[in-house]
């Protein structure tokens, strides 16, 4: 199997990292360095060790990109820029250098064996035919920004996490007694008759004056306030206007693609193919001479029959990694084989066979089923790739330049926005109905920024009609806005809101009168017991929708049933009042066994996470946690 865990490892780790790693663990692999200087210096302190703020802000970072990913188009970045989700990062960072810290003080590892298993486990990366695709590896790697070195040592890192803090997960489990209780609570059924008093019956009884109508104005102030509004002229910097100042010659095409000929070269591709006769190190001489033995004889009936090389392989070869495979190594690269079966490899031709091939790990038999010679992409072919990372660096290199352009003009020429337009070939637009708040019908426009707001309805903005500061919106853009027309805060007349409040108050008033109603008969059947008016029974249930009003359904499942018939009055909003008469409460007939299984196991996993938690709180004192800063002051400081 040697081949296949080479050949393999480290794409398959990949894959078991998104599946191992615990849900508290988010923040990335460079926090695992503990590289602060001292503790007063950083955001928090763990084991005697600082989390500095770049390193905060960095998982800040990565949390937006992983949001990012995961939810395309549903992406709202406005959900991470609280003091909230910025303090739960840190808190996250806190937990996480506990862990290590723990991790460290019990000499936690991860063996090849244990590794090399859960890596054999995963089949996500095989291609249709079962062997692996070591393309996509390369390509997995390359997104993340990783060394196989450095990938290595995370996978080992979160195995490890997996092994500490799983283990007190894993374990956790709910009484069989409290489980069938909280089942049999779910489960439970109730049938219930309804007597309603709907609020529209007592429209007619209502009489609403001028002074109701007045005082409803005046303690609800708040439902008739407009909010200020104001009409702006604002300007974006963003990476497409930095990209209109950036060109890329033919010449600075043509110097890149000799000076780097090598990235444009495909290297030679061969497929291979093995069948291996195993030889146990330290083997007698008679023990070697046996496998060598049983070696030639598949060799010779190989010679016999070429094209049956896969069937003979899987019968016989003995490497279980590739055997049931046909032998298939996928495509081989230099430095992965040991060096007899890596010269033999290259020594063939496709569609030879090698004679016997001695190794530290037996006798090979090896065939060569396909060779793409080595290809060159062309300068016009290459050429768009080119230019689009020379445009790139380029465009990063100017961005902080123009940037700070942007910046230094709107601010000091803060009369007006053409000036910053014009030198950097911006287009002025405009924007109406801003609020103090952001405003659904702008949606995700730039100037409907928390941010922005803020910026836009400032004191000098408003008042001394000048540009508001360059502020970043999003990632690499800066918005700056000027106030054309500012609209105060007001309160809307009562003339223009009286059939609104005369409405209103009917139905409130209404609802009074059903509710007066409802509240003497309920006095009455609870007095006499008797079930005249009531509709037919209807079952209510935890774990089905209920065939009456939600608001008193959750209202019959609370009610006290130690003596039936019992009784529970509802208002029911928007309706009027109900009367409920709980009759019977029992199990069904059938129960779901399925469902009880289920919840248990639920039960079980909410046991352990509150476990977990525990756990890592007693680490978090361990090592004397302690944050320094709250999120919700650096939040304000930074605006």
């Amino acid at each position: 199997m040697f081949e296949f865990i080479r050949t393999h490892q480290r794409l398959m780790q990949f894959l078991l990292l998104l599946l191992i790693v615990p849900s508290f663990v988010l923040v990335g692999v460079s926090s695992y360095n503990n590289r602060g200087s001292g503790g007063n210096d950083g955001v928090a302190t763990v084991d005697g060790k600082a989390i500095t703020q770049q390193e905060w802000e960095a998982a800040q970072r990565r949390q937006l990109d992983q949001a990012r990913q995961m939810m395309g188009d549903r992406f709202d970045q406005k959900l991470f820029d609280t003091p909230e989700a910025k303090q739960a990062v840190l808190d996250q960072l806190v937990a996480e250098r506990a862990i290590n810290a723990e991790i460290v003080r019990n000499h936690l590892t991860v063996g090849d064996a244990a590794l090399q298993k859960a890596i054999l486990d995963i089949q996500a990366f095989r291609k249709e035919d079962g062997s692996f695709d070591m393309d996509r590896y390369k390509a997995a790697l390359a997104a993340q920004g990783m060394t196989p070195e450095m990938f290595d040592a995370r996978m080992r890192h979160d195995l490890a996490v997996q092994q500490l803090v799983g283990s007190v997960e894993q374990t956790a489990f709910a009484p069989r007694t409290v489980a069938n209780r909280l089942s049999d609570i779910n489960s439970e059924e109730r049938e219930v008759q309804e007597m309603l008093f709907p609020a529209a019956n007592y429209v007619s009884q209502v009489k609403v004056t001028d002074d109701m109508i007045k005082a409803y104005y005046d303690k609800n102030a708040a439902q008739f306030q407009v909010p200020a509004t104001i009409k702006a002229e604002y300007v974006v910097f963003d990476p497409s206007a930095v990209e209109k100042q950036v060109n890329v010659t033919d010449a600075e095409v043509a110097d890149a693609y000799n000076k780097n000929k090598a990235r444009f070269t495909t290297p030679e591709k061969r497929t291979a193919s093995h069948i291996l006769i195993n030889v146990k190190k330290g083997a007698s001489a008679a023990e070697d001479a046996a496998a060598k033995a049983k070696a030639q004889a598949i060799l010779d009936e190989v010679r016999k029959n070429p094209n049956d090389f896969a069937k003979i392989a899987k019968a016989q070869s003995q490497d279980p990694g590739s055997a049931e495979l046909g032998g298939d190594l996928g495509v081989v690269q230099k430095g992965v084989f040991v060096k007899p079966v890596e010269d033999a490899i290259y020594g063939l031709k496709e569609g030879e066979v090698s004679g016997l091939v001695r190794s530290e790990f037996g006798y090979h038999i090896i065939k060569i089923t396909k060779v793409v010679p080595e290809s060159q992409k062309s300068l016009e072919d290459a050429k768009p790739e080119i230019v689009a990372e020379l445009k790139k660096a380029k465009m990063s290199a100017k961005y902080s330049e123009l940037a700070e352009t942007f910046t230094n003009t709107v601010y000091e020429q803060s009369d007006s926005l053409k000036p910053v337009a014009d030198k950097l070939g911006l287009t002025i637009q405009t924007a109406d109905g801003l609020t103090p708040t952001p405003n659904p019908a702008l949606g995700n426009s730039p100037v409907n920024n928390p941010k922005f707001l803020k910026a836009i309805f400032s004191d000098d903005a408003v008042k001394n009609k000048h540009n508001t500061e360059a502020v970043e919106v999003a990632p690499s853009v800066l918005v700056s806005g000027r106030v054309v027309q500012y609209k105060p805060a007001s309160k809307r007349p009562l003339a223009d809101v009286e059939a609104q409040i005369r409405q209103r108050v009917t139905q409130e008033e209404a609802a009074k009168l059903a509710r007066q109603a409802g509240e003497a008969k309920l006095a009455a059947v609870k007095a006499s017991g008797d079930a005249a008016g009531f509709g037919e029974a209807k079952t209510v249930t935890r774990t089905k929708q209920p065939p009456i009003n939600e608001t008193a359904a959750i209202a019959v499942l609370k009610a006290d049933v130690s003596k039936l018939p019992a009784y529970v009055g509802v208002d029911i909003p928007g309706q009027g009042y109900g009367i409920y008469r709980i009759v019977k409460v029992g199990q069904p007939a059938q129960p779901d066994v399925a469902r009880r299984k289920q919840e248990a196991e639920q039960i079980g996993r909410a046991i352990g996470n509150g476990e977990t938690y525990g756990f890592v709180e007693a680490l978090k004192h361990k090592a004397k946690a302690k944050i320094n800063v709250k999120a919700a002051d650096l939040g304000a400081r930074s605006e």
